[in-house]
């Protein structure tokens, strides 16, 4: 299964439903990172991205987005490709 890494903050219900949809589709494994307690995390992730906005979800190399983009990638049916890609 490919890598996920997720930029999160503690209290936020969006990367807490991105976690959860990514369990439920056999995730073992989320390098989380939070950018709460880290600015310097903050500014990479907006570096990365061109967003200020948790979460981030990276599956492999390809940014996904947020958790609105990962629900959508879901629905279509393309989640469990890009997981199962290595």
């Amino acid at each position: 299964m490919a890598a996920v890494k997720m930029y999160t903050t503690q209290v936020c219900p969006y990367c807490l439903r991105a976690k959860a949809l990514l369990k439920q589709r056999g995730v073992a494994q989320i390098e989380e990172v939070r950018i709460d307690l880290n600015p310097t995390e903050r500014q990479a992730m907006m570096d990365l991205t061109g967003r200020r906005t948790v979460p981030q979800i990276f599956i492999g190399s390809t940014h996904v987005g947020g958790c609105d983009e990962l629900i959508a990638l879901d629905q279509r049916g393309e989640l469990m490709p890009l997981l199962q890609a290595s």
